[in-house]
């Protein structure tokens, strides 16, 4: 019996990829710390870490210095080693920069694996469907409302049956308006989520989520504090809208504290900020367990073919103008297409994401 393959090599540069649309006055590039790993038996594999404004050069030193030095000789096997590497790495924190860094490491080392298949990720995890719907999702608080009101014009005339923007306004009634004009622009057909970013507390969501509840919003996304568990699980027993949380929640036994408080509704896990598909497959199984849908965050084109594996009826979310092929990052196709609101693959190998030289920060 030969022996399994381990790490030889692990290398990660951090590449800064404008925006076309900011997400903020200064939000107007994303960071993606590119990985790339060898194995002792010669198979290579591509893969990222990412976040969008603070602590990409953090995220690279980790992968650098820490987490390259403990990976290099260890099993191949993202599966096998991914706990130990965050037992190691659990000294600079739990979660946030320590599982982002992780997820570098993870996702090339399951693209290895992938492409010494002959497979695309969907395939090497196990498929449930060739097709997802997509929503139509925005960074655009600080859009007018006539900027508000064109991108959903623009959605619905793309072909999404669902689209998600955000609220948070220091005056609710704004809130309130802006969501009675996107409802019309939407009709009473497609569906409306809604996103806070955290920004209130359980006294001003309680009484935003009243005036809003009139827009039939699907969800209410991150309406406090990522952390407060208390504080979620009183606003659910206050308002009928289902809430959605995970973008900001770092590992499975957070996730886990939250799905076991009946809080939420809907979990959604970006798998880059949880450490990889190795956790992201494990917040999956626990969400099944307590009955609770999963809908990956941002990233479609992973979390879009991550999405064909799901259980349940999984969304995958696209950012107007913010995919990485839609941003000329990428070596090769995107390895996904969203048309007509739906997401499909694009024949490939692996996770099919390598990234472009020439958005290299240091170009």
């Amino acid at each position: 019996m030969s022996e399994a393959p381990a790490i030889r090599s692990l290398r990660a540069r951090l590449a800064r990829i404008p925006l076309t649309r900011p997400w903020a006055a200064d939000v107007t590039s994303v960071g993606v710390i590119a990985t790339h790993v060898v194995r002792t038996d010669g198979a290579e594999g591509w893969g990222f870490s990412w976040t969008p404004q603070i602590g990409a050069e953090a995220v690279l030193a980790l992968l650098e210095h820490d987490i390259a030095p403990a990976a290099v000789g260890r099993e191949a096997d993202p599966r096998q080693i991914w706990d130990g590497l965050w037992t190691h790495l659990h000294e600079a924190g739990s979660g946030g920069i320590t599982t982002i860094a992780l997820a570098g490491l993870d996702l090339a080392l399951w693209d290895a694996e992938a492409r010494t298949a002959g497979r695309g990720i969907a395939d090497h995890i196990g498929r449930r469907r060739d097709a997802v719907p997509a929503y139509g999702s925005g960074v655009n608080l600080h859009y007018s409302l006539d900027e508000l009101v064109a991108q959903v014009q623009r959605w619905v005339a793309a072909g999404f049956d669902a689209v998600k923007v955000k609220v948070g306004k220091p005056d609710a009634a704004e809130d309130a308006d802006r969501l009675a004009a996107v409802r019309e622009e939407l009709g009473p057909d497609r569906a409306l989520m809604i996103d806070a970013n955290q920004r209130w507390d359980l006294a001003r969501a309680t009484a935003a989520m009243e005036r809003l509840a009139v827009a039939g919003p699907a969800w209410i996304e991150e309406p406090l504090r990522a952390d407060d568990l208390a504080g979620h699980v009183e606003l659910s027993r206050r308002i009928a809208t289902p809430i959605a949380v995970g973008e900001n929640l770092h590992t499975v036994h957070r996730f886990e504290e939250f799905l076991a408080s009946g809080a939420i509704r809907f979990a959604q896990p970006n798998v880059v900020r949880v450490g990889g598909i190795t956790p992201f497959l494990r917040i999956v199984e626990r969400a099944e367990a307590h009955g609770v849908q999963v809908h990956p965050h941002l990233l479609p084109e992973l979390s879009g073919q991550l999405a064909l594996t799901l259980p349940g009826h999984p969304l995958a979310e696209d950012v107007e103008d913010a995919g990485f092929g839609d941003l000329d990052a990428l070596v090769d196709e995107s390895p996904v297409r969203i048309a007509d609101g739906v997401l499909t693959e694009v024949p490939h190998a692996g996770l099919g994401l390598r990234f472009r030289h020439h958005a290299d920060a240091s170009s």
